[in-house]
């Protein structure tokens, strides 16, 4: 038995939590966990390049007594070179996990159905749950209770804004969405987001306005307007986009305690002005380092439980 993190729809609320609090054991003791991969390989087939994803799952696996292998575009062109079934069958008879930085969802689907070892999305054209987790837990970091706090992201309805309204809806945090017309999030995803927040009592606001969602938000959230692979549609992207900037005059409609989070990079000037990435309500850069803390924490859940459904 094995388990994957192909979206945050693979963990329970209760298992999201238990991940945010394991995360924050591993932030207080570096140490703890360190021999949990001993003797182990993970390999990081990454199609994209990447500054986070990559460094963390390297210095978390190192830290956790294991061996990184990084496995880019160049060695592995999944279902380009040979099939992503047959890369998958094969890099499971060498290593004991795999991150995959992909294309499109369905390679980590995939990856997921062929592999024999675990599976962790590092990130797909739909799913980004690494970084969401992460973001859980910046914010409860920040205000130890979670739930019930109102979260306003603003901007492109991508894979960070699908695995954001699935993480937030599972844990009870309100979530409003603005984007212009034609960038709303997926429909699948606002539909099944809005299963999960019937179930833990909050709500989904979708709009195309970003002083509705921003007005009396805990936390405001921001990505770029351009995404990797997107460079074509720069043009347009910017100009449909123009009204969405993350600035002082609208962080002013936010709750008097909120804090502001951009996954990154980050384009000043763009999606949020210097002044409020660089100001005192910015967490961006504890969300980067808990990057590592967080991804340990998966890393240390899905081999526990690989450990256990094996020792049952």
């Amino acid at each position: 038995m094995k388990r994957d993190l192909m979206s945050l729809h693979d963990l329970s609320s209760d298992e999201i939590l238990h991940i945010l609090d394991l995360t924050q054991k591993i932030k207080n003791d570096k140490t703890m966990g360190k021999a949990i991969l001993k003797d182990q390989s993970i390999g990081l087939v990454f199609q994209k390049p990447s500054n986070r994803t990559r460094v963390s799952f390297e210095v978390g696996v190192t830290q956790l007594g294991g061996h990184c292998l990084y496995l880019g575009p160049d060695e592995i062109n999944l279902g380009v070179r040979e099939s992503t079934a047959d890369v998958s069958k094969t890099l499971s008879r060498y290593l004991n996990g795999i991150v995959a930085r992909t294309h499109t969802h369905q390679d980590i689907e995939d990856l997921c159905r062929y592999s024999s070892v675990p599976v962790i999305n590092g990130l797909s054209d739909l799913y980004h749950p690494c970084q969401a987790l992460t973001d859980l837990f910046s914010i409860k970091e920040k205000f130890e209770q979670i739930k019930g706090l109102t979260f306003a992201y603003i901007g492109d309805g991508n894979n960070v804004c699908h695995s954001l309204l699935i993480g937030c809806a599972k844990v009870g945090i309100h979530i409003n969405v603005a984007t212009p017309k034609g960038y709303e999030p997926d429909e699948d995803v606002i539909e099944t987001a809005k299963t999960y927040a019937e179930q833990s009592g909050v709500s989904i606001d979708l709009s195309n306005s970003p002083e509705e969602a921003v007005g009396q938000a805990d936390v405001i959230y921001t990505d770029v307007w351009v995404s990797m692979g997107q460079e074509k549609e720069s043009e347009k992207r910017l100009a449909d986009f123009d009204n969405f900037q993350i600035n002082e005059k609208l962080m002013q409609l936010a709750n008097n305690k909120h804090i502001f989070m951009h996954c990154l990079p980050a384009h000043r000037g763009q999606e949020v002005t210097a002044e409020v990435i660089d100001g005192p309500n910015s967490i961006v850069f504890d969300q980067a380092e808990n990057r590592l803390h967080t991804q340990k924490a998966v890393l240390m859940f899905l081999f526990q439980t690989q450990e256990t459904c094996q020792t049952e």
